[in-house]
């Protein structure tokens, strides 16, 4: 590394998010079970991040919880309900495509 000028990076800037409506707080409609008896009665959803060198991309996945498959994902710059929407209408317009054929 030190030949060719490289250095590790130690660290990150943390970004300051500040203001903004508060959330609503969604029921638990899954109240724990976590093992559906047929495929596409429980979907969950997870967001993270990535940093890449242009600055963060953020990635929504879908997860059918009976085969425990992604069955939709998103990925944009910004974190915000058009990303979840976007994975949503992703996993819907699969599962619809599967069923109509």
């Amino acid at each position: 590394m030190r030949q060719h000028k490289l250095k590790a990076q130690i660290g990150y800037k943390r970004r300051h998010i500040s203001g903004g409506k508060t959330s609503r707080i969604a029921d638990n409609l899954l109240a724990g079970q976590f093992n559906p008896p047929a495929p596409n009665q429980s979907w969950v959803i997870d967001i993270t991040y990535i940093r890449t060198y242009e600055g963060f991309l953020y990635v929504a996945t879908v997860m059918d919880l009976f085969s425990r498959r992604i069955v939709g994902w998103s990925m944009d710059k910004n974190m915000d309900k058009h990303l979840v929407i976007n994975a949503l209408l992703m996993s819907y317009c699969q599962i619809w495509c599967m069923s109509s054929s």
